[in-house]
């Protein structure tokens, strides 16, 4: 990377982090408001990346460059902003989630994954010696935060091992039992397959569904993936250290779960939990942006969802 690149990298960090206020901000308004649920549903979904748009103030005003996104709220099951919330789109490593979930249903915390040598040779990210092996709840909360590949692999490989069934066929079953209609995965990693092939698809109203279920079933090991980095160690007694892929965590007040993706076929990819206040989580999700605009995205939905709850236009 070029010095003219970290530059922009770190005057785009400090933006962020000014914005960030903002939002401190807006979450502290919202505890003086009681928040009246609407009635339960959600946005017919759409099949392709060409249909419309329909914002509603203050989204309006979010500028969102992302193929696909959705503020769903997991509470009344409402879509508060959508954009082709339905459209079946790469999912690059937001697969992951649905790895670990379809890992959860199935296994216990404490179950003991260990990484294969097919895992272990797994395109990077990826940080574990064949053999290694990790409490189930342990090797998640390192796989999710990092986006490690070979802890994916591991963990479908164990989820695989229990249900008799491939991966395809693991991950297939634990989208089922969800009804995400949209969505399937070739892999537990989501990398691309070839440059024709993801591994795995979705829309962006099933990844909300999918992102709150799991932080209803395993809220510790999403909470993990809000920090600025996890930590675990094997059943050796080694200690692993994974940075968080998303720089923008310290600035979404009560985030319950944040997991990033990003291959050549899916592009930038985000989904985001937060508490909108109250016990009142929300899901944010953005599909097909660009590497670096998936967190504005994202950013400015949050952003967006705080000023609707706090009935202003904007922030």
């Amino acid at each position: 990377m070029t010095n003219e690149e970290l530059a922009e990298l770190a005057r785009r960090a400090r933006s962020l982090r000014e914005a960030g206020v903002a939002l401190t901000i807006a979450s502290a308004v919202l505890a003086l408001f009681l928040f009246v649920p609407l009635a339960p549903g959600h946005s017919k979904a759409v099949s392709s990346v060409e249909a419309t748009t329909t914002p509603q103030a203050p989204f309006i005003t979010a500028p969102i460059e992302a193929k696909a996104a959705i503020v769903y709220d997991l509470v009344t099951s409402e879509t508060l902003y959508e954009k082709n919330p339905g459209a079946q789109l790469p999912l690059a490593s937001l697969t992951k989630l649905l790895t670990v979930y379809a890992a959860l249903t199935v296994l216990s915390p404490d179950t003991l994954v260990t990484v294969s040598s097919e895992a272990a040779s797994a395109e990077y990210p990826h940080a574990f010696a064949t053999g290694t092996t990790f409490a189930l709840a342990d090797i998640a909360r390192l796989t999710l935060t990092a986006s490690l590949n070979d802890g994916a692999v591991s963990i479908a490989q164990a989820t695989a091992e229990k249900t008799g069934l491939s991966t395809a066929g693991t991950l297939a079953a634990a989208a089922a039992a969800l009804d995400l209609h949209e969505t399937y995965a070739l892999n537990g990693n989501g990398l691309d397959l070839n440059t024709a092939v993801s591994g795995g698809y979705g829309s962006a109203h099933d990844v909300a569904r999918l992102a709150g279920a799991l932080v209803a079933r395993a809220p510790n090991i999403a909470l993990a993936t809000t920090r600025e980095s996890a930590e675990a160690r094997s059943i050796d007694g080694q200690l692993y250290h994974a940075k968080n892929t998303d720089p923008i965590t310290d600035s979404i007040p009560r985030l319950l779960l944040s997991k990033t993706g990003f291959t050549d076929l899916a592009g930038g990819n985000l989904a985001l939990v937060f508490d909108a206040g109250m016990g009142h989580p929300i899901a944010v999700v953005v599909l097909g942006s660009s590497k670096d605009a998936r967190f504005t995205d994202g950013f400015s939905l949050v952003a967006a969802t705080l000023a609707h709850f706090a009935g202003v236009p904007s922030l």
